[in-house]
């Protein structure tokens, strides 16, 4: 306890001639990346992990960080919790990044365990030591670190554990789309995310080609949802879907029709787009009654106004909200109206209509779709079995229809019947740009 009061003292008098010097803030913490950039780089994993918790963890200093722990005693003394976060934040992204490039993933998954073994109860007189020790609980507690073990647990096992994790590629995307957060964790939230599309478009298509094969008696492909036998069934309702309704070329059409349209009257063709091709009469009443209430509120300033791209961007925004979720909290009154009567694959289609005619508001859709994963996920899968099938509709959806596999239905020989039938059809899929299917990507 004294060598932590000494220790305390000495911290207090550099800061004060740091801070004669005119040290910055961002100077301390570019110290701190650097040091960690260069040990990731030049030194092994244990290495690297025995410094890192000497920095972050025990805050104690080593022959080889004496600047990085000067560097983290000025963002303690600077008493800004919220920098403090950032920083280690950041910090624990450099490090994975550089080992998710080398494949060192168990590596990744000792650096977050790192923070299970924090000593947090241990008593210390020095308030520095006490400042930090709070703000470890803080961020141990906190969203952060919750994102982190998102980020590592899907790195280091394939195993679905918890229903949500097989939707870990949606639940990432608000990770990358914050520009709050570091650049790091951004790229790599990225970067995992469509690896996992990709993964799943990859085995989606391979898993249906081989599906009911009379070469294939026993399956060689695993069902990548959690739909069982009924996927196949359902990807047939999707591509007849397309086949009749060719939702880009339609998106094309409307978007030609209206390119020159006040923005009074281009709701007005909206509102016709999103309702065009659904039938049940009772659901296009009540899909009529709560857009058109919706879309007539909406930006009624711009009434005059041509329809441009942004205006565009933000109206597309809304509408994927009144399906989803308004509040970016819980589910909105029309999501639930549509999960109620079961018109999973409806939802599916109108959400993916509006992609059609503005693909920039894809990430936006996909962080709603996080949220209601988000807000569903303390629930046990059979209590919440009508929203996952949702979002398993919705994730085969958009790998059909905004993906490059293309998905067709091919009548068997021997299926006699002039009537269309499901069970007469096969359903093959091929790349788009001639790449063989049979070349599966890289497992992480």
């Amino acid at each position: 306890m004294i060598r932590e009061v000494i220790l305390d003292t000495r911290h207090t008098e550099s800061r004060t001639q740091s801070n004669q010097l005119g040290f910055p803030l961002q100077q301390a913490q570019d110290v701190i990346y650097q040091f960690l950039l260069d040990t990731v780089k030049q030194q092994p994993p244990e290495t690297v992990l025995q410094e890192f918790k000497l920095l972050f963890i025990d805050y104690n200093a080593s022959e080889g960080n004496p600047e990085a722990i000067q560097a983290l005693s000025e963002i303690l003394f600077a008493n800004d919790e919220k920098e403090f976060i950032n920083t280690l934040k950041r910090s624990c992204y450099i490090v994975i990044n550089n080992w998710y490039t080398s494949r060192n993933f168990t590596a990744s998954q000792d650096l977050v365990s790192l923070f299970s073994d924090v000593k947090l109860t241990r008593k210390t007189l020095s308030p520095t030591l006490s400042r930090q020790r709070a703000w470890l609980l803080n961020f141990i507690n906190s969203q952060d670190y919750h994102e982190l073990q998102l980020f590592i647990t899907q790195q280091v096992t394939s195993d679905p554990g918890h229903w949500s994790n097989r939707y870990i590629s949606y639940l990432l995307v608000p990770q990358y789309t914050n520009l709050n957060n570091p650049v790091e964790q951004r790229e790599a939230a990225r970067i995992l995310s469509k690896k996992l599309k990709d993964q799943f478009k990859f085995d989606l298509a391979m898993y249906t080609a081989h599906s009911k094969s009379a070469i294939c008696r026993e399956p060689i492909y695993n069902n990548p949802t959690g739909l069982g036998d009924k996927v196949v069934d359902l990807i047939k309702k999707i591509v007849v879907k397309h086949g009749m309704f060719n939702y880009k070329n339609v998106a094309n059409i409307f978007l030609e029709q209206t390119k020159d349209s006040n923005y009074k009257r281009f709701k007005k063709s909206l509102h016709n787009y999103l309702i065009f091709s659904v039938k049940k009469k009772e659901l296009v009443k009540s899909l009529n009654q709560t857009l058109t209430e919706k879309l007539n509120d909406l930006y009624k300033d711009y009434h005059d106004t041509t329809i441009e791209a942004a205006l565009l961007l933000r109206t597309c925004n809304r509408l994927i909200e009144y399906l989803t979720t308004e509040n970016q909290d819980e589910p909105s009154p029309l999501f639930i109206l549509l999960m109620s009567q079961g018109h999973h694959l409806t939802l599916a289609m109108l959400l993916l209509k509006i992609i059609m005619i503005c693909p920039n508001s894809r990430n936006h859709l996909e962080t709603c779709i996080a949220k209601l994963i988000q807000y569903y996920t303390n629930y046990a899968e059979e209590d919440c079995r009508w929203v996952i099938t949702f979002f398993e509709v919705f994730k085969i959806t958009f790998a059909i229809h905004t993906e490059n596999v293309q998905y067709n239905l091919i009548k068997m020989d021997n299926a006699a019947s002039s009537e269309f039938q499901l069970d007469a059809y096969r359903v093959f899929s091929q790349l788009r740009d001639y790449v063989n299917l049979e070349e599966k990507p890289e497992n992480q």
